[in-house]
């Protein structure tokens, strides 16, 4: 813009001390007095050539500025916020920009800054926080206004018009509109299998005025429909949930829609709530006393999720030294209480090196094998006491049990490492331990200490995870009926918690090896996972098949099916990943096998309140002489250039100020009453005034 010149102010450069213009102002004063006084001629004469001495004297200039005119600015802000990715708000926002830039384009005098809003997390709309980050970087007496396009859902507003400038609003709708959307007030995170858990959650109705009607409630459990009611708008409703399983449950619910609601996605709802038993509660009996008998009560004693108990047979029947039995025992042994009441509270029973020597009945044996069919579990640690007469497999148990030991001496003696099987590779229980051999290089050999004793078994009914370096099983897991059953064919594992030989992966592996008896869902060896974090939908097939991964079918919450590859990260296990954008119940599904997910709305406060709105914001833009428009169904408001102080909005139009604002680029300084004017002036005064005065 073109440089102006502009009368800035006057100044005064005395050409005499203060004092003495004081002192000659007295004098003039008193002489232009007595001539008042004694009505003399030529009075105001002499006034007027006493004045502009004086004022010659004060030394009178005219400031003049070169000034060179600031543009000033305005700011445009545009919401990219979830909500305003409803229905067509995103193309009517995209309109409403493009028509006004081109507009401020136009203006010479305007510069337009634009900026966008982006999501705010669980913070929801914070656009008055991105316009405070863009009026950092301009000057306040040149912020012309702002103009926001935006549904009206903001969640900081301010008390006071960002800047002190006029605030135009753009709204993306026709006008005030109506929402419903389902709330969850209270959902339990973790749920105890076996009991269920109590959801609360409203259906509101938004800008309705209390016309909108009583609202379907539906609610599925892991794609299933477990509740169907009709509940008044409003109130709180209490859903009951039974955990039936371990692991994650997906709870999606539901609301019918509102006639003419705005958009339908937070009429839904979605909760995980994770299954977990209370307190596993494991059964101990070991048998003959041995060194590695301290190894199991200290695993299932560090476990803070199990309740153990456990009983040490110290001595068998057999064996007759007369000692008194209140001296045998702290307690007699509950052999009923256990094996017949109380069986079925046991989520897990271990027998270390026990056998049959007729302390348990054959009935109470049948018993534990009843117990592992309806969904109970077994898991036998055995030694030389598993062979011959005596061995457990000979029993009702033997059913249950995986395999059983071999005809003959089945005692093996002599050093060697156990191995974990091309099919232990796959499976959880076994994949990935410490020390075992590798198997993607060229020396397999574990790097774990030896044992020296195992039971050779005959034929073995299950999957096989460990083998000895020539093959035979030491590890036999098998599912029976509902329940599980886990074979150790060596009572050496002792020796990896004593550090043998460097010692081994003890507390792991028998750790897995309980809680896949106790059917964790994290131990699973053939299953299929999802989840949703962080808006990616991540999908897990775990199986200790040797074949190709294949595909899985994802269905997102709008039934919509996508078909995606798994790629093996691992033995036995392989991943897919998708963007997870719509909040709801993910399906993935393999043949018979289905997994659902939880994706919950990434923004809930932006999502809590759909409507397009003025009342949140409407009276803010007012108050600072801006105003509100609705774009759908109108043209886009006009730009215009107002004075500061007068209304920035019409009815088909928004303004923003002329604040006027320079830089001054010159100063110079012009006498006002130069000498060679100033005294003919006062002479001329003077001369008349004494010739007026002698006529």
């Amino acid at each position: 813009m073109q440089p102006e010149q502009v009368i800035a102010a006057i100044r005064f450069d005395p050409l005499l001390p203060f004092w003495v213009l004081i002192t000659l102002g007295v004098l003039c004063t008193a002489v232009v007095a007595l001539g008042f006084w004694r009505r003399g001629r030529g009075t105001w004469l002499r006034l007027g050539g006493f004045a502009v001495l004086l004022l010659w004297l004060m030394g009178p200039r005219v400031v003049q500025e070169t000034r060179q005119s600031l543009r000033d600015i305005g700011l445009l802000v545009v919401d990219q916020s979830a909500s305003m990715q409803v229905g067509d708000r995103s193309a009517l926002a995209d309109k409403a920009r493009q028509d006004i830039e081109a507009e401020a384009a136009k203006l010479r005098d305007l510069e337009l800054r634009t900026i966008t809003v982006p999501e705010g997390g669980n913070a929801g709309t914070r656009m008055f926080t991105a316009i405070d980050k863009a009026l950092a970087d301009i000057p306040r007496s040149r912020l012309a206004g702002t103009i926001a396009i935006t549904d009206g859902q903001l969640h900081d507003l301010p008390k006071t018009a960002p800047g002190g400038a006029p605030l135009n609003l753009l709204l993306a709708g026709k006008g005030e509109e109506t929402d419903r959307r389902l709330r969850v007030i209270e959902a339990p995170g973790y749920g105890i299998v076996g009991r269920s858990v109590t959801l609360r959650v409203a259906v509101d109705d938004l800008g309705t005025n209390g016309r909108g009607g009583p609202a379907t409630l539906t609610a599925r459990r892991d794609g299933q429909v477990f509740v169907t009611d009709s509940i008044p708008v409003g109130v709180e409703q209490r859903i009951d949930v039974p955990i039936t399983r371990a692991g994650p449950t997906v709870i999606e619910l539901t609301a019918s829609p509102l006639a003419g609601e705005v958009s339908q996605l937070n009429n839904r709802a979605v909760v995980e709530v994770n299954g977990v038993r209370d307190r596993l509660r494991v059964l101990l009996i070991s048998g003959e006393p041995h060194q590695g008998e301290r190894t199991w009560r200290r695993l299932l004693k560090a476990d803070p999720s199990v309740d153990l108990v456990h009983f040490t047979i110290l001595r068998p029947p057999e064996k007759d030294d007369r000692t008194p039995l209140n001296e045998l025992a702290l307690i007699a042994f509950p052999v009923r209480e256990l094996f017949v009441d109380k069986i079925g509270e046991f989520d897990l029973i271990i027998l270390d090196r026990f056998q049959n020597r007729g302390l348990l009945p054959i009935p109470y044996l049948g018993n534990i094998a009843s117990r592992v069919r309806q969904g109970g579990a077994l898991l036998m640690s055995v030694g030389p006491e598993f062979t011959g007469g005596t061995s457990l497999a000979s029993t009702p148990l033997g059913s249950v049990l995986p395999g059983g030991p071999a005809r003959g001496n089945a005692v093996v003696s002599g050093e060697f490492r156990p191995y974990v099987s091309d099919l232990g590779q796959r499976h959880p229980v076994t994949e990935g331990l410490a020390g075992a051999n590798p198997p993607d290089t060229g020396d397999k050999t574990p790097s774990w200490g030896s044992w020296y004793q195992r039971v050779q078994p005959g034929p073995i009914d299950g999957e096989v995870l460990m083998r000895t370096p020539d093959g035979q099983p030491l590890l036999a897991l098998n599912r029976v009926g509902q329940g599980r059953t886990a074979l150790l064919l060596s009572d050496q594992i002792w020796l990896w918690s004593r550090g043998h030989q460097g010692g081994g992966p003890q507390a792991e592996l028998l750790r897995r090896i309980a809680h896949w008896l106790m059917q964790e869902p994290d131990l699973e060896e053939n299953a299929l996972t999802a989840r949703v974090v962080d808006g990616k939908l991540t999908i897990e097939r775990r199986s200790t098949e040797a074949a190709p991964p294949g595909s899985v079918v994802v269905t997102d919450p709008d039934g919509k099916t996508t078909t995606l590859a798994l790629r093996e990260e691992r033995p036995g296990r392989s991943i897919a990943a998708v963007a997870a954008p719509v909040p709801g119940v993910w399906k993935v599904t393999q043949g018979a096998q289905s997994a659902y997910a939880a994706a919950g709305a990434a923004n809930p406060p932006e999502l809590a309140d759909l409507r397009a709105t003025a009342t949140i914001a409407g009276a803010l833009a007012r108050a600072s002489n801006g105003g509100v428009h609705w774009l759908a169904g109108a043209d886009v408001p006009d730009l215009r250039r107002v004075e500061e102080g007068n209304t920035a909005s019409g009815s088909t139009w928004v303004g923003l100020q002329r604040r006027h604002d320079h830089v001054v680029t010159g100063v110079a300084a012009l006498e006002l009453l130069p000498g060679w004017m100033s005294l003919p002036v006062i002479a001329a005064l003077l001369l008349l005034a004494w010739r007026r005065e002698g006529r």
